[in-house]
């Protein structure tokens, strides 16, 4: 049975008091921080996502203010560049996207566990889910993977639940994988992730515009919790 974990956005947080904000998550019972790493960088006519948020410096100066688990979401077209800067940074977990590494994501996850980071994949809603299965059943595998219930790039999306049928997928055929899911969780979604078998949940308007953030994280780690003794 994996356990259940609590990763509060903090792309939804004041980004003017992001380490007050990064204490007051887990002072509400986070058991991660996520940390969206976005780029405008492009490559062969074309970019990832089309905004921009943090990079390793702020990660950098996050770090000496929490020992949270940093757990970093790249959307960029060049994961591998990023792997030194955020190891060095303070970085716990490097998620990279399945659909920008095809050619080189064995290099890219031995140099993740290289500099002491956990490696993780993700892909889009238009991504089918055997994409990510080599990554999972090679000889160095990924540790987790993260299934996207929204596009990424913006915050506040709606969930999309037809995404639970690859978590369902996954967590069949690896009944011990960390699955995390992101996008428009929240109370009236964790239910349908939870039974999906997803135990990674990031949350990040529904927390942070929440009047008690820590009944809501409660709720949804009870949630997942439920749903691992019913199946």
């Amino acid at each position: 049975m994996v356990k259940p974990k609590i990763a509060p956005s903090m792309l939804s947080s004041d980004f003017a008091n992001l380490a007050s904000e990064a204490e007051r998550m887990i002072r509400c019972g986070a058991d991660w921080l996520h940390m969206d790493i976005m780029t405008f960088i492009q490559r062969m006519g074309s970019h990832f996502v089309p905004n921009l948020t943090i990079g390793a410096p702020v990660i950098e100066s996050l770090r000496k203010h929490t020992k949270a688990y940093l757990d970093c979401h790249l959307m960029v077209t060049n994961p591998l560049d990023y792997v030194e800067p955020l190891g060095k940074a303070g970085a716990s977990g490097f998620t990279f996207h399945v659909e920008v590494s095809k050619d080189n994501w064995r290099e890219l996850v031995q140099k993740i566990k290289s500099n002491g980071m956990k490696p993780g994949v993700s892909l889009r809603p238009g991504t089918p889910i055997e994409e990510v299965y080599p990554l999972l059943d090679d000889e160095n595998p990924v540790e987790m993977v993260l299934v996207m219930t929204v596009e990424p790039g913006f915050g506040g999306q709606k969930f999309m639940p037809e995404m639970m049928d690859k978590v369902l997928a996954l967590r069949k055929k690896y009944p011990s994988l960390d699955i995390e899911v992101d996008g428009g969780l929240g109370p009236s979604t964790i239910d349908l992730a939870a039974a999906a078998g997803a135990n990674c949940i990031v949350a990040g308007s529904s927390v942070f515009g929440a009047p008690d953030p820590a009944h809501v994280i409660s709720l949804m780690r009870t949630s997942v919790e439920n749903a691992q003794t019913i199946s």
